[in-house]
């Protein structure tokens, strides 16, 4: 699968929330709240509806009433014909920036484009451990965050099992394995670059959002 040109994702993506210890720690004073009163017991998920995918070296254009935005740099399982895992694919899950952290509101997180996926799979056979990934998120050239996906509160192979207790995922779905706290910001001319061993560099620019003006007519 290495080489293939601008992959897009044959079923749904889907994001997971709180799955970094880190992630957890830093809202835990939040979830003991209204309204949600308690942590939540099973994985949070969320959709990145196919209007959000942008291939990997396209432009991404930024609303223009958003001064900047979140960058969600992870990796989402593939999932294969008999349920397993075929492959992996680094993702950046953009979102326009919110205090909500239990029930992401679509309008943030489905912004036309706001998803970049990388241009190739990495084969799930070439894998020994997900655990084993580490992630780097440049804006612009500059280091703005690193990943440990050794420090998930659920590793890939139980976060797959969890969720699949209450649905089935397809063939070609893509299940994410998180975003780390402290996600960097972006803007309208940045250039983001999300590198990890073994993966082809996903690379999206955010450029500002075209606005038509219409042209005079002449007498």
């Amino acid at each position: 699968m290495n080489g293939m040109a601008h992959y897009l994702p044959s079923g749904t993506v889907y994001g997971t929330l709180l799955n970094f210890d880190a992630e957890v720690q830093a809202l835990a004073p939040q979830m003991t709240q209204p309204p949600y009163k308690a942590p939540p017991q099973a994985p949070v998920l969320y959709v990145k509806t196919a209007n959000t995918w942008s291939p990997h070296g396209s432009a991404i254009a930024v609303p223009a009433a958003v001064p900047e935005v979140e960058i969600g740099a992870s990796i989402g399982m593939v999932i294969g014909a008999e349920g397993d895992v075929e492959g992996f694919v680094l993702l950046n899950d953009l979102s326009i920036p919110h205090a909500s952290f239990f029930r992401p509101p679509v309008k943030f997180k489905c912004v036309d484009g706001f998803l970049g996926i990388g241009a190739a799979l990495r084969d799930a056979q070439e894998v020994a451990d997900p655990a084993a990934f580490r992630v780097e998120v440049r804006v612009n050239g500059e280091l703005k965050q690193s990943l440990d996906f050794s420090q998930l509160v659920r590793p890939a192979r139980q976060l797959l099992a969890d969720v699949g207790e209450f649905m089935t995922l397809a063939h070609g779905d893509v299940l994410m394995l998180g975003c780390g706290p402290g996600r960097p910001l972006a803007r309208a001319g940045d250039r983001i670059d999300i590198s990890a061993p073994g993966f082809e560099t996903l690379t999206n620019t955010l450029v500002d959002t075209l606005v038509n003006t219409p042209v005079k007519e002449t007498a």
